[in-house]
């Protein structure tokens, strides 16, 4: 019984940090983050990501292009 919840319990977890992820691809650039020149191409959905900072705090965040102001 206690690996059942332990299983269910790991199954939650990765359920919802798969929709963390796909939410962030799916946010448009912020008005203050700041383009970068780095673009990948994302192993889980074959798009083409690019990286944006945050310059108040240094973070990055992933945008599909074709979502962002340019």
């Amino acid at each position: 019984m206690p690996l059942l919840i332990v299983l269910s319990f790991l199954v939650l977890i990765a359920l919802y940090s798969g929709l963390l992820h796909r939410k962030a691809h799916r946010l448009a650039p912020g008005a203050r983050w700041r383009r970068t020149d780095e673009v990948f191409r994302d192993p889980s959905t074959g798009r083409t990501v690019r990286v944006w900072v945050d310059p108040r705090d240094g973070g990055r965040h992933f945008v599909p292009e074709g979502r962002a102001r340019k």
